[in-house]
């Protein structure tokens, strides 16, 4: 079972994620600089060897940093890789923060087509199936990674009905589902194509935008 009171809350956009990583959740602030060294290393080793290789003491060594210290700033071993995965998610995924929603959701698509393509996409499926077949449900992962970066893209996708230049009349929810779930659907299958310019059709399909969108 899933201890959800281990979950930090505060993890929504690129800029959030970043400083949220940094902050402990008892005690004394984290210290950022430890914080990051110990992130990077989770994801480098996740990227570079697999999964099972990327223990909480492979981490420590990594990052010259006391496994004391990672026990203490994290409620388990997924929990710190979905933290890692968020972390580069935020530099190499991020939310975007200004402008037409219809344009805002076309250069995310495109940009997360993009990062499946190369070791991003790789390291999220194997957080994933780690989560799995640790806990027995992703929850972990919608958790602490998915949940509050879908609510983000929910306001802009509500932003873009209110202002009219979404057309899609359905509920945000089931739109986001639409769009990303066929993108992950694409991914994991091998279906083809899944380009930048598919992903910005699909946009085009799902979200019925204004012409001047």
């Amino acid at each position: 079972m899933i201890q959800t009171q281990d979950v930090n809350p505060a993890m929504a956009g690129s800029k959030a994620e970043t400083e949220d990583a940094a902050t402990g959740r008892r005690g004394r602030p984290r210290s950022a600089a430890t914080t990051a060294a110990i992130l990077q290393s989770a994801y480098t080793l996740m990227a570079t060897t697999d999964l099972a290789a990327t223990t909480i003491d492979a981490i420590a060594r990594h990052s010259n940093v006391s496994k004391m210290t990672i026990y203490k700033w994290w409620p388990s071993r997924e929990a710190l890789l979905i933290d890692a995965f968020l972390d580069q998610a935020s530099r190499a995924v991020p939310l975007p923060e200004a402008g037409n929603p219809v344009a805002r959701i076309r250069r995310h698509v495109a940009t997360y087509v993009e990062a499946l393509q190369g070791e991003f996409g790789r390291v999220q499926l194997a957080v994933i199936s780690e989560c799995i077949s640790r806990t027995g449900t992703a929850e972990l992962f919608y958790q602490r990674y998915l949940g509050l970066r879908r609510t983000r893209m929910l306001e802009i996708i509500t932003a873009g009905q209110k202002d009219g230049s979404i057309g899609a009349a359905g509920v945000p929810g089931d739109i986001y589902d639409a769009i990303y779930g066929s993108l992950f659907y694409r991914y994991i299958f091998g279906i083809k194509p899944l380009t930048p310019a598919y992903a910005r059709n699909l946009v085009n399909l799902v979200l019925r935008p204004r012409a001047d969108a």
